[in-house]
């Protein structure tokens, strides 16, 4: 079972660049962020006719999140837990029937926070609290699930290619990185740093300042695992072609391939 994230930026603005992506990587399941569509408004058609199923939970012009599923899906749940006055569409939940076993898949897009310290960055905090306590009833059921978006969190260093021109930035500022190990550290495994240790690998390019030219990018796109979904990890990849093609999101996709 191949599932991706992949920040979208605009499914509308980026639906060719989308549905030539999903032709060449051929992911079993996509989570898409910041789709900026009211669900009634996202293209499914065009996706639908290759094959996928579509689920949103999506927000006029801001935010929206999204499940593209080739595999049969239950279950499917809109809204993070934990605030019943938080109208922002940042969580999507479904259980993906695969040929070898279930996997509970959560498609998030994490507020960014900035500027910091303010309201949109204790909305972050808040909202990170929240995602903690939903993985903790989740491990509590002991099934394979995966927790994949945009984090807007860098968790280390070697994670932005200029690490001290983020350091007062809501993305990395000390109570975000400890938000996250926080949720980490329940038992998740994070999947791209269990494989690959290297300095250098970014999910996002700024559009501004040639930054995918000169490499300046972050890795904020992170897909959380399970134990039980960890024990299934065969691969984990970053497209990072995709972010040099025409008309590109500012975000490139991110995969694992479960033996599901």
């Amino acid at each position: 079972m191949k599932i991706a994230t992949f920040n979208i930026n605009g499914v509308k603005a980026r639906i060719e660049a989308l549905l030539t992506w999903l032709d060449e990587a051929k992911p079993d399941v996509a989570l898409l962020q910041e789709i900026k569509s009211v669900d009634k408004g996202f293209p499914r058609e065009l996706i639908e006719e290759k094959g996928y199923r579509v689920e949103t939970h999506g927000q006029k012009s801001f935010n929206g999140v999204a499940i593209l599923s080739r595999l049969p899906l239950e279950d499917v749940t809109r809204g993070l837990p934990g605030d019943d006055t938080d109208e922002q569409a940042r969580w999507i939940e479904a259980t993906v029937i695969g040929d070898q076993g279930a996997v509970r898949v959560c498609g998030l897009y994490l507020p960014n926070g900035n500027p910091a310290p303010g309201p949109k960055y204790d909305y972050k905090l808040a909202w990170m609290a929240r995602m903690e306590a939903r993985v903790r009833d989740i491990l509590a059921t002991e099934e394979p699930a995966v927790f994949a978006g945009d984090y807007n969190v860098i968790p280390q260093p070697e994670d932005a290619a200029k690490p001290d021109a983020w350091r007062d930035d809501a993305l990395f500022l000390p109570q975000t990185r400890a938000a996250f190990r926080r949720i980490v550290n329940l038992g998740l495994t994070e999947a791209f740093r269990a494989r690959n240790q290297m300095a250098g690998q970014y999910s996002f390019w700024d559009y501004q300042a040639n930054s995918w030219g000169r490499n300046n990018g972050i890795r904020i796109d992170h897909l959380l695992l399970t134990p039980q979904a960890a024990d299934l990890m065969l691969d984990v990849q970053i497209d990072r072609e995709v972010r040099g093609r025409e008309k590109p999101s500012d975000h490139v996709p991110v995969w694992i391939e479960l033996a599901a």
